[in-house]
């Protein structure tokens, strides 16, 4: 792990001198994978914002971002989903059927994949009205595809029909399952680049700075057991979350070094602190101009600072007693396990001092609840 992250050492300071906290070099800062329950609810980290949440009857995603296209065609050529990335992505998650798709904002590395993965796997596509004409479009160009090739009928690239593209209220509870998601309005990370609205059908390939933002989200599911805040990007809105309540919050920590640190202050207190969250998961911190199939790395540093905005989120943590850890792409987690009840603990992400007194390195403390490390359902 210290190769990935780079910056301070366990205990030291990074090649700039400054203090950091331990980097995560041991299996400490992941949780376990999840328990052979089928009916356990998980979560699968599958890069930038795409997370895999499931309980064994219902699956969902969040964005289902899989084809990447590399770095000098983003900026320079144009994009469209990847067919066989997106099949072979979701073959690799054990993906065949989903509920819904659910989008937290309209840029390509959130929108650009989720037509085609919910015309795949029969789910709806959830998000904003932008979101909507980034569907229309997917649908048109594979219309236009089927007309060329004389094809009749609509398989699974066929796109979605209108009654499977969900425009909700602000703030609409959308029941699936044992779960419900509820999306409330956010801010995307300064700067806004690529904002606005969509208002005409998005048709592929076109350039990257085509996906406008849209609406931004914040996203909430709830299950009888446990609660989790999807902040896909590192923006807010100032007092969006109030009466909003999550034990876990992925969150989006894109460009969050490179905003001031009031900024990055009030960030975590409207987003970690607002809900009361116990445990933390950065995401949005890979290089998305990698294919998946790679081993995840940080955004270039020319890019971004990941080790910084893992220094903040480390700083806070620790001295709210919440437990910081760092998803593991593609193994199924039970975000829950280990989780503190009551009075918040010291965080765990690292072996070390900041353990519990008579815990071992990676087990919980007094005061955990429901489930035990190690993944096995209560």
């Amino acid at each position: 792990m210290r190769k990935l992250f780079g910056g301070a050492d366990r205990g030291g300071a990074d090649r700039g001198g400054r203090a950091g906290p331990r980097r995560p070099d041991d299996p400490h800062w992941m949780l376990p994978p999840a328990a052979p329950d089928p009916e356990l609810l998980r979560v699968t980290f599958l890069g930038v914002s795409t997370l895999l949440i499931q309980d064994g009857e219902t699956a969902l995603l969040v964005d289902g971002f899989f084809s990447r296209p590399g770095k000098v065609r983003t900026l320079l050529g144009r994009i469209a989903p990847d067919p066989a990335i997106i099949d072979r992505s979701l073959r690799r998650a054990g993906i065949t059927r989903l509920a819904a798709v659910i989008v937290g904002h309209s840029h390509y590395d959130h929108v650009m994949d989720a037509p085609v993965v919910a015309a795949r796997t029969g789910a709806v596509l959830v998000g904003s009205p932008s979101t909507r004409m980034v569907a229309l479009g997917v649908r048109q160009s594979a219309g236009d595809a089927l007309q060329s090739a004389g094809g009749a009928g609509r398989g699974p690239s066929a796109g979605l029909d209108d009654s499977r593209i969900l425009v909700p209220a602000e703030g609409e509870p959308l029941a699936f399952g044992r779960f419900t998601v509820t999306l409330i309005r956010s801010e995307h990370v300064p700067p806004h680049r690529f904002s606005g609205e969509l208002t005409h059908p998005v048709t592929p390939p076109v350039r990257a700075s085509t996906y406008r933002m849209g609406r931004c989200h914040s996203l909430l599911f709830a299950h009888d057991q446990g609660r989790i805040l999807v902040q896909g990007s590192a923006g807010f809105r100032s007092g969006a979350l109030v009466r909003q309540q999550a034990d876990v919050a992925y969150l989006g920590i894109g460009t969050l070094a490179r905003q001031p640190q009031d900024y990055q202050e009030r960030y975590w207190r409207e987003t970690v602190g607002t809900v009361g969250a116990r445990r933390v998961l950065p995401i949005h911190w890979d290089d998305f101009w990698r294919p998946l199939h790679e081993p995840l790395v940080p955004l270039p540093a020319l890019v971004d600072d990941i080790p910084r905005a893992l220094d903040f989120l480390y700083a806070k943590a620790s001295a709210a007693g919440i437990d910081l850890r760092l998803p593991t792409a593609w193994q199924p987690t039970d975000p829950f396990v280990g989780l503190p009840s009551g009075e918040p603990r010291p965080a765990v992400c690292a072996s070390g001092p900041d353990r519990q007194p008579g815990s071992a390195a990676g087990e919980p403390g007094p005061g955990t609840d429901r489930r035990q490390q190690g993944g096995s359902a209560a």
